[in-house]
């Protein structure tokens, strides 16, 4: 083995770390040997994909359901033999520091995001060949950030004034001993990340019984492979208002903070949707829980740098049931 180090690294063009359609990325790979090598293939490779996979079972048998979307594929061949196989390229001992740059293209396409079935996801990969039997590999993420600022299926002026509009919703639930009506009223339908919303619940219980508003962020992601497609679900417990007793009114008023790191709404991927409801239940004491939903879309907040050690996938902390969708991010270095 003459290789004893070989690392890839990217430059940040942001203090977020973050890139964009347009960007241009720009590293370097460092290659160590111990003595003079010889190579047949030296490169570096810049990609951008969607891939979503999962397993239905149809009677007795497992069906596995996938599908990929290429964004943009580059390739930068650093040295490459001459004499097709026979290791003509010469990298000289002790320490080779070999740069590259790609530039992203300037089109639509969706952040980096990590469901439960799928995932989004932007790399660099360098590889360099000495033989058939002798491959080093190194490959890491990068944190890619859409330039749309509503990247959903509609961008219709409604739908951007919509935002900021207030959402409300009435539910009556029965029961033997009476009835109880609820009014739930969110004073806007878009927030950003990290920023708070106020909610409303008015319950007028006219029942024997003595009920309990909670309120949940309900995450929906979707998943499409061809004709294929499947929903994972996840419910994330905001908080839990005052009891109302039996026969009695009350408001509850709660300010919900929505986390800085829950990835914003997308439907700009064609394999990967990842939308939000408000829910507002009501906890009975031997009865099913009635509840509420109403629209939610989280946007994109203001980001901070993130300090963060390097490691092959960069992501950050996630809800429950997402593994990680774009919220910050930084450059750093990957070795084999």
């Amino acid at each position: 083995m003459t290789v004893k180090r070989f690392t890839l690294d990217y430059n940040k063009v942001n203090e977020q770390g973050t890139f964009s359609p347009g960007d241009v990325i720009s590293g370097k790979v460092t290659v160590v040997t111990n003595k003079e090598t010889k190579v047949q293939c030296f490169l570096v490779r810049a990609k951008g994909k969607a891939e979503v996979t999962w397993c239905e079972q149809e009677g007795e048998t497992t069906v596995v359901h996938s599908d990929k979307k290429k964004y943009f594929y580059f390739e930068h061949i650093i040295l490459q033999d001459k004499n097709k196989g026979d290791g003509s390229e010469i990298i000289g001992p002790g320490r080779n520091v070999y740069p590259f740059t790609f530039t992203i293209p300037d089109r639509d396409m969706p952040s980096s995001c990590e469901g439960k079935w799928g995932k989004i996801a932007y790399s660099l990969r360098a590889q360099l060949t000495q033989s058939i039997w002798l491959v080093h590999k190194t490959k890491m993420e990068f944190p890619f950030l859409t330039k749309s600022e509503f990247p959903f299926a509609s961008k219709s002026e409604m739908l951007i004034i919509g935002l900021k509009e207030q959402q409300s919703a009435t539910m009556i639930s029965f029961y033997g001993s009476g009835k109880v009506t609820v009014n739930v009223t969110s004073e806007k339908m878009g927030v950003k990340q990290g920023e708070a919303m106020g909610v409303s619940v008015e319950v007028l219980n006219d029942s024997a019984r003595t009920v309990t508003p909670k309120f949940y962020l309900c995450e929906k992601q979707t998943f499409v492979a061809r004709s294929k497609r499947t929903v994972h679900t996840n419910d994330v417990l905001f908080g839990t208002g005052d009891s109302v007793m039996a026969e009695t009114s009350h408001v509850v008023t709660k300010v919900l903070s929505i986390p800085p790191q829950t990835p914003p709404t997308f439907f700009n991927c064609c394999m990967m949707k990842l939308e939000y409801r408000l829910k507002v239940t009501l906890d009975v004491p031997l009865a099913r829980d009635p509840e509420i939903k109403l629209p939610l879309v989280i946007l994109q907040g203001s980001l901070k740098p993130h300090q963060q050690k390097p490691k092959r996938s960069i992501w950050f902390r996630k809800l429950p049931g997402l593994k990680g969708c774009l919220g910050s991010g930084e450059g750093g270095t990957h070795a084999v």
